[in-house]
């Protein structure tokens, strides 16, 4: 008996994201099954004999790993180990990037490499952990160039970071200091002790 997948199980077997797939039945080179409610379904062992080599032999898979400062180094390590081991479980060449540096800031240089050879087709996929590594605020302008690129984004946690809080409260003081900082005011006192807090 045939087994038929979900087009996020087809995903996940093929290692790229649901987007591809719709972008490959557009183009003709996979075309799903359809049930009578018009749902995609994919046969087993036809995505099996034909798993797709990548469309262009020069592009690469790259894993990034980022944390806000050197003191999370453990933090960093355990994004590094998860992103080498799904990796390697699905027999990728891949370039892993890792780096500390604020989520706010754009001009990581990790990331800005990244986005220089995404923008010269230089990347296939990208595999993160969590969305906010690539950026706290802004992540999903990279995802968009990666779309607009044909780039495509594994992330392996789409719930809440949990591991990275202290990451997320550093970005937050930050934040606060930036805006008062750039206004050259004092912050009323609530906004004083939401930093301590955050200390």
């Amino acid at each position: 008996m045939r087994k038929l997948l979900a087009i996020g199980e087809a995903a996940a077997l093929l290692g790229v994201s649901v987007t591809t797939l719709r972008r490959w039945e557009v183009e003709g080179k996979l075309i799903p099954e359809r049930t009578m409610s018009g749902h995609r379904r994919y046969d087993l062992d036809r995505l099996k004999s034909q798993m797709f080599p990548p469309q262009n032999d020069s592009r690469r898979t790259i894993a990034y790993a980022r944390i806000s400062h050197g003191d999370c180094k453990r933090g960093l390590d355990w994004q590094k180990r998860v992103l080498e081991l799904y990796c390697a479980q699905r027999g990728w060449v891949y370039e892993m990037f890792s780096e500390v540096g604020s989520g706010l800031n754009f001009k990581n240089e990790g990331l800005k490499k990244i986005l220089a050879d995404i923008m010269d087709d230089k990347v296939s996929r990208l595999v993160v952990t969590h969305k906010d590594r690539l950026l706290r605020i802004g992540a999903d302008m990279v995802l968009s160039i990666c779309e607009i690129k044909q780039v495509d984004v594994i992330i392996l946690n789409q719930g809440e970071d949990t591991v990275f809080e202290e990451d997320l409260n550093r970005d937050a003081e930050e934040i606060v200091k930036i805006f008062q900082g750039k206004f050259g005011i004092k912050l009323p006192e609530r906004y004083e002790m939401v930093v301590e807090g955050i200390d």
